[in-house]
């Protein structure tokens, strides 16, 4: 074969090739026109009878030299790419993305601003133990300009065995004291009943990592008119996150707050791995203010601080972080609760760091 058949049989190809691409984006405009009328009936968009049919009449049409079944094969792409020609984009529609809202969501509890360019630190004990416990840690909270306290009321827990938290009681612990040093409570619900009455004696609910997907409490949520804290589940996506975010706002309540908590890797040098990328992708793909917890996520009290300045650095509008006045007691996590000196001195580096904007 000469040279110059080559050449016009490569042209051939490519006036064909063009040929094809003017019929495959012809096809895809009229599938997307056909998902639109299907939408508007009701009617599901994947019909696997009308693909087999067609399957089938292009086989009986099929001349070679490529088999039936490699026919039926290109085809069944073609089709899939037409069936998501069909399907929205579904970060498009979301009410937290940042192409729906590109301007920051600042959410209030009480006085508290959370987002919006200021840093905030929310600090406190893992669960709420007695009235002592958790009124020692707020007089120092407030003593170093802390104004959010978390402490746990209702403790979810691997062991069926291991404390469970106070409950009721704890929420009311919680409040005593937030009422006598003007502070903004954080408490984890985790069942949808107890939203109402969360609302009675808490400023902040806390949905916790293990009920990140808990549909039926994050419905409950977004009919609540109280700020919610969302964790990132364990194992956690990110579109998982922001849909689980999702359904707190597309119920009405749009004060709603983002935590990386850290997800579970085989890592075990740390309590989990702490995704840094996790901020400045939901930052990008969210309004919605990112905090980060450097107690759960690392549970090592050495490299908290480095953790901080890095969630910092990605852009983190604030950091969460767990203090006791005596940890070795804590019925709960005590090895990642700081000390009350050992959180003072946290925070005064941070601070000093330049990277803890306060507003």
């Amino acid at each position: 074969m000469s040279s110059m058949e080559l050449e016009r049989l490569r042209e051939e190809l490519d006036a064909i090739n063009k040929d094809l691409l003017g019929l495959l984006s012809r096809r895809g405009r009229i599938a997307q026109e056909i998902g639109i009328i299907k939408e508007a009936q009701g009617v599901a968009k994947f019909d696997p009878a009308r693909e087999n049919q067609m399957l089938g009449e292009l086989a009986e049409l099929n001349e070679g030299p490529f088999d039936d079944a490699t026919i039926k094969q290109l085809f069944k792409h073609i089709f899939k790419a037409s069936l998501e020609l069909q399907k929205p984009d579904a970060r498009k529609q979301l009410l937290v993305s940042r192409k729906r809202q590109s301007e920051d969501t600042v959410v209030q509890a009480k006085d508290i601003l959370i987002g919006g360019g200021a840093h905030l630190m929310v600090a406190g004990p893992c669960s709420v133990e007695s009235y002592e416990q958790v009124r020692t840690v707020a007089a120092a909270m407030k003593a170093a300009g802390v104004r959010v306290i978390r402490g746990g009321a209702f403790k979810p827990r691997t062991s069926p065995y291991d404390f469970q938290g106070l409950g009721v009681e704890g929420l009311r612990i919680l409040k005593e004291v937030a009422d006598e040093f003007d502070l903004v409570t954080i408490s984890e619900i985790v069942h949808p009943n107890h939203i109402e009455l969360a609302q009675q004696y808490i400023d902040v609910i806390q949905i916790g990592a293990r009920n990140m997907q808990n549909f039926e409490l994050l419905k409950a949520a977004g009919e609540a008119r109280i700020p919610v804290l969302l964790k990132r589940g364990l194992a956690a996506t990110m579109d998982e996150f922001l849909h689980a975010a999702e359904y707190v706002v597309a119920g009405g309540n749009s004060q709603v707050m983002l935590i990386e908590r850290g997800i579970r890797t085989y890592e075990k040098w740390t309590r989990n791995t702490l995704d840094i990328s996790a901020v400045p992708l939901l930052k990008q793909e969210s309004h919605l203010p990112v905090l980060v917890d450097v107690a759960h996520s690392t549970g090592r009290k050495e490299i908290m601080l480095p953790c901080a300045k890095a969630a910092l650095a990605a852009g983190a509008d604030g950091i969460m972080i767990e203090v006791h006045p005596d940890p070795p007691t804590a019925l709960s996590d005590a090895e990642q609760q700081l000390t009350i000196p050992q959180f003072e001195q946290f925070f005064a580096q941070l601070k000093a760091s330049g990277l803890f904007h306060e507003r």
